[in-house]
């Protein structure tokens, strides 16, 4: 190109304002940083992949592309495929929500749940209250939305129900989003005395409950408690979403969205606008898995295999970090949350364990409001006992020889 045609060339508009407001995600940026096969690393929210069950997948993509190629291979309607639906409604049934296929509609993964409800609900300048701290994606799609994200006051039961209402009637936010079961990123679980509380809130003050549930059917200890959205008090104003990912296989890219009739219309206009559907043949694999397959059967595998790396992760945690640091014990999921002394700064530490191929989320991130800089989040999914010891080893290496950090004990 001449130089006098560069010069008669007008600049490109300029991105819409929300697409330079929101930043990327720190965990998928730190995934990248640590994709070295020899680094272990405590920072994704993986599944476990050699826990997979490839063959039961493989056999039900096998017979739907033999049965029917002319269908699972074409368009299909938004709301999803009637059987897949259909089974995910009598395992809601079955756990204690009555639940027909019609009030579902299948997602790409709980996260376009979360997506297509804040393009359905969010106005620039609403108000979302969450966790304090929350899921990272989450606080970027409602950002995306222009929405201003304030923090509800929480503790090591979760969100405080007195905080919340005393907000609630301050900011008259039009939702609260809650991850109530073992929540990313600190694991925790909203005891049901909490659920109920929140259920009433939502009742005498009027706003949306989203209830963000993925990792619900990982749990090892402990009995379940039912979801808000089975409360009287909330059940016309609770959307419950759901995911494939972390008991069946995430590249599949399936779940599921719950929710009043008008919410969930408005919802389907969405994801038509969005990607028409999900992918035709992986819902109906999806649907002939759960069919063939005991999908309780593998899950008591994985649980089983969590709870000892859980358990390892614990075990190893007072070795290696440094005296006077705290961790939670959560009764299921993926993750666990930590805080270090006073003084210690997890985001400026993180560099100083990659070097020693160990790596972990620093949590202050995951803050709507200002950050706690001393906390972390660790996964213990994704690796054996065996390889979690090591990488313990290693962090507390690190973190001994990081410069001006405290001796660790």
């Amino acid at each position: 190109m001449t130089r006098m045609h560069r010069a008669n060339r007008a600049d490109v508009p300029a991105l819409a304002a929300r697409a330079a407001s929101v930043g990327a995600s720190p965990v998928r940026e730190i995934l990248a940083l640590t994709a070295r096969p020899e680094v272990i690393s405590f920072a994704g929210g993986l599944p476990a992949p050699e826990l997979f069950d490839a063959e039961g997948i493989r056999a039900a993509y096998d017979q739907v592309l033999a049965e029917a190629p002319q269908r699972v291979l074409q368009y299909s309607t938004t709301e999803g495929d009637p059987a897949l639906r259909g089974a995910v409604a009598a395992r809601l049934g079955a756990r204690g929500l009555p639940t027909d296929a019609d009030d579902l509609l299948v997602t790409a993964g709980s996260q376009q749940g979360l997506a297509l409800l804040a393009t359905a609900l969010l106005e620039p300048g609403d108000t979302v209250l969450v966790e304090d701290p929350t899921y990272l994606a989450a606080l970027q799609c409602f950002g995306f939305t222009g929405a201003r994200v304030l923090p509800v006051p929480s503790d090591e039961d979760g969100i405080d129900p007195a905080a919340l209402e005393e907000l609630v009637v301050r900011e008259r936010p039009k939702l609260l989003y809650l991850i109530p079961n073992f929540q990313n990123p600190t694991g925790r679980t909203l005891p049901l005395a909490r659920r109920q509380a929140v259920a009433d809130v939502a009742a005498r003050h009027g706003l949306w409950i989203v209830e963000d549930d993925p990792y619900g059917e990982l749990r090892f200890d402990g009995e379940p408690v039912p979801w808000i959205a089975s409360l009287e008090a909330a059940a016309d104003r609770t959307v419950l979403l759901g995911s494939f990912s972390k008991i069946m296989a995430p590249g599949m890219r399936l779940g599921w969205l719950r929710a009043p009739e008008a919410l969930r219309r408005a919802c389907v206009i969405a994801k038509q606008a969005a990607d028409l559907h999900s992918s035709t043949v992986d819902q109906a694999a999806a649907a002939r898995y759960l069919a063939d397959r005991d999908l309780d059967a593998h899950l008591h595998r994985v649980r089983d295999a969590y709870r000892l790396r859980r358990d390892a992760l614990l075990a190893g945690l007072p070795a290696a970090l440094p005296a006077g640091s705290a961790w939670n014990r959560p009764d299921g999921g993926m993750f666990l949350w930590v805080r270090l002394p006073d003084g210690f700064d997890a985001t400026a530490l993180l560099p100083v364990a990659v070097a020693h191929d160990v790596a972990y989320v620093p949590g202050a991130p995951f803050f709507a409001g200002p950050g706690d800089p001393a906390t972390l989040r660790m996964s213990f999914t994704t690796h054996t006992p065996t390889e979690i010891a090591e990488g313990l080893r290693r962090l507390a290496t690190a973190l001994s020889t990081a410069p001006a950090a405290p001796a660790v004990r």
